[in-house]
């Protein structure tokens, strides 16, 4: 069984090997987490090489060789050459350096998985078969897609507002959970899925002032 973690990497060094289609999307992701990202390939996509030329990501051109991996301390390598046998280098010196490693191609040296994922803001809902079906993710995800659309991002800042102002009630931080649980409903979700945001708040509003009468 694996273990769900969202990890923060502002900053984190993660190297991707390999520059075709399947690094491409890789790098798509560590760049929008803010990971600080380099590529090892002796060619890149187009996409790769315009994001190398706007500093997005740093490129190091040639074929994987052992010991590429050490200057760079990374936290997380990312096995996505054509080769085999480069990526199976890649992950001994990556372990050696007690980085994770993601080798797609080679699950007996792959130490995490990236789930399929649905992006909504600050909204992140995944989903893994761990590794039984890839296909099986994929249909989930678009089922996701349809279930929670763009609304549920404009939502977010509402509910962080409300969120906010609970704090500010007297009865301190387990009465405030108590309201705020009382307050989300699945009428709240039903609302924000038709775009209604200012019936779902007030919806919330209430369900907090209700539970302050029960209090």
């Amino acid at each position: 069984m694996l273990y769900p973690l969202n990890l923060d990497l502002s900053g984190k060094s993660c190297v991707v090997i390999g520059g075709g289609q399947v690094a491409e999307r890789k790098v798509k992701g560590l760049v929008a987490a803010g990971a600080v990202v380099t590529v090892i390939a002796p060619a890149v996509t187009d996409t790769l090489q315009r994001l190398a030329g706007e500093r997005q990501l740093r490129w190091q051109a040639g074929a994987y060789a052992y010991g590429m991996l050490a200057p760079y301390q990374p936290l997380l390598v990312f096995c996505a050459a054509d080769s085999a046998t480069a990526n199976r280098e890649a992950a001994r010196e990556a372990k050696q350096l007690r980085a994770l490693v993601n080798a797609a191609a080679q699950p007996e040296v792959t130490d995490f998985q990236v789930p399929s994922r649905v992006v909504r803001g600050d909204l992140l809902l995944t989903v893994s078969t761990g590794g039984d079906s890839p296909a099986f993710s994929w249909l989930l995800r678009k089922r996701l897609e349809q279930e929670y659309p763009q609304s549920f991002a404009d939502f977010l800042p509402r509910l962080r507002a409300l969120r906010e102002e609970i704090k500010q009630l007297p009865g301190g931080s387990a009465e405030h959970q108590r309201r705020w649980r009382n307050a989300l409903n699945q009428c709240v979700i039903e609302l924000v899925r038709a775009g209604q945001l200012d019936r779902a708040e007030e919806e919330i509003r209430n369900g907090i002032i209700d539970a302050g009468a029960e209090s």
